[in-house]
């Protein structure tokens, strides 16, 4: 039995939608010697904790195992004690998946360009210092606490798996989002140093980086009124090779694989680009 071990932050919908197409994976590789555990960002918990609690019912009822807890990322006294409950109720962690992460509208500007700037737009100068000091915190820390707390068992037992979530930002930043692009390549880094930190007590640390997925935290930005690509989803397209959004389970594909002692058991310290060739294309 391998316990995956899911910090995630303010986001119901994506919690269901990431557990549910794993579980879809599972059922079609007759797979169930898997207990997920996942760990929700405590100051939303209102909102998201009953989905969690439905969710983590529902799987068990079709015979998987599964449970909820609430936790602000964050906060290291939260997390070690929902770590104390999880090691009292399923033991210890197999792989953790560091999925806590996001923006921040305080740290984002108006314009892609300072010259195009008009009245009343927030612009660079713009930023609100303590909005760019919590993304770093909530994509970096929330990296960094839990697994100091959750790689203990790791070292403990000599085996492990460690998968954090980078970004296309960590390549090459995207206009109007600075700090979200600083943290998420601050992510990709730590996740090379994590790797070369942990490789003498077996555990492997890697990254999946996602390519424009859709969602309902996003779609506003990408689509009009109408449904119709707004221009910076216009700009994403034209600088996909492929031409599309990526689906949120072809993420799964490289999930499975970088968590797959057996099949990566030489990859470590790799931030694995998902993007529909995004980060290939130079645009010429």
């Amino acid at each position: 039995m391998y316990s995956f071990v899911i910090p995630c932050y303010n986001s119901s919908e994506s919690i269901r939608h990431v557990v549910e197409l794993t579980m879809e994976e599972m059922e079609k590789m007759n797979r169930r010697e898997f207990e997920f555990v996942l760990v929700n960002d405590y100051s939303s918990s209102t909102k998201t904790m009953p989905v969690l609690k439905k969710l983590a019912e529902e799987l068990k009822n079709e015979g998987f195992v599964c449970e909820g807890y609430a936790a602000n990322v964050l906060e290291a006294e939260q997390v070690k004690a929902v770590h104390a409950r999880i090691l009292e109720d399923l033991g210890k962690c197999d792989i953790l998946i560091n999925g806590a992460g996001g923006n921040n509208k305080r740290a984002t500007t108006d314009n892609e360009y300072q010259h195009e700037a008009k009245a009343g737009q927030t612009t660079f100068f713009d930023l609100d210092t303590e909005g760019v000091d919590f993304v770093f915190r909530l994509n970096f820390q929330g990296t960094l606490i839990p697994t100091q707390i959750f790689a203990q068992d790791m070292v403990e037992k000599q085996s492990g798996n460690i998968l954090n979530i980078s970004s296309m930002n960590a390549y090459i930043p995207l206009t109007k989002i600075p700090a979200y692009s600083g943290a998420k390549a601050a992510v990709s880094n730590f996740t090379q140093w994590l790797a070369t930190h942990f490789a003498g007590s077996k555990i492997r640390c890697n990254a999946i980086a996602p390519g424009f997925l859709v969602s309902n935290q996003n779609r506003a930005l990408l689509f009009d009124e109408n449904g119709q690509p707004t221009a910076r989803s216009q700009k994403i397209l034209a600088g996909t090779p492929a031409g599309r959004f990526v689906e949120s389970n072809e993420l799964l594909g490289g999930v499975f694989f970088l968590c797959d002692d057996r099949a990566a058991s030489a990859v470590t310290g790799v931030i694995l680009p998902i993007d529909a060739g995004f980060s290939a294309y130079s645009g010429v």
